[in-house]
């Protein structure tokens, strides 16, 4: 039986795509930096470009009608906690929202939206790791979807101290970094920043932008009942 194809778009190493192939769907990542660890076909492109193409030449052997669904993640530093010390400093960011839900609208294809919280997208899906099977993990991320679907919206949960995977390097939730340490019997750092995301094949900056495969999964298997339902 064949797998419906998903665009990973703004891919990054492949976080999200891991995490989509797990739930039944074969990926094409484009990114417009290269991607040397994304570990499926990969594309390096102009994401916004690609998709205001109606052909999307050069993505793909045959026709671009041949993906079933599209998920896109934009840079998030335009509205991050993380970068907000350099926006107040006077450093722009791309805000790229806007022109990326108008492109995926003008598609008619089936999409996921992911940013951290604060960017302007609608909170269909608030994710964080004390949900899944990460509860070392505090990392909230929101997700926009324009097909209909189940929220999960139950409240985070973090009994024990928590990571935080953020800008260049491992932190900790609402300061925590001593309890963590207690728990760890050292300071956190990269291979605890991997087990808490459920990333193995990632660098430190990677890693910080990746978004978890718990999250894409779970909502890549909601994505793919949609499609079989449609079809």
């Amino acid at each position: 039986m064949s797998r419906p194809l998903l665009l990973d778009l703004f891919s990054g190493a492949g976080g999200a795509a891991v995490g989509y192939h797990r739930a039944g769907f074969d990926v094409v990542g484009v990114d417009i930096e290269p991607q040397p660890h994304y570990p499926f076909e990969f594309v390096q492109a102009n994401a916004l470009e690609l998709l205001a193409d109606s052909k999307w030449d050069g993505v793909r052997a045959g026709d671009w009608h041949e993906f079933a669904a599209i998920h896109a993640s934009p840079p998030c530093q335009a509205y991050s906690v993380a970068a907000a010390q350099q926006r107040r400093a006077g450093k722009e960011y791309p805000d790229l929202v806007a022109e990326t839900r108008h492109l995926l609208d003008k598609t008619s294809l089936s999409y996921v939206i992911e940013n951290v919280p604060g960017a302007p997208i609608r909170k269909d899906f608030v994710l964080c790791g004390c949900m899944f099977e990460l509860p070392m993990l505090q990392r909230e991320r929101w997700f926009e979807v324009n097909w209909p679907h189940n929220p999960m919206r139950m409240p985070c949960s973090h009994r024990g101290p928590a990571l935080s995977v953020t800008g260049h390097g491992v932190g900790a939730g609402n300061g925590q970094r001593g309890r963590i340490a207690a728990v760890l019997g050292r300071n956190p750092g990269i291979t605890d920043a991997k087990l808490a995301m459920g990333i193995e094949w990632m660098h430190r900056d990677e890693l910080s932008q990746a978004i978890q495969p718990a999250y894409t999964e779970w909502i890549g298997k909601q994505l793919l009942a949609h499609l079989e339902n449609a079809a």
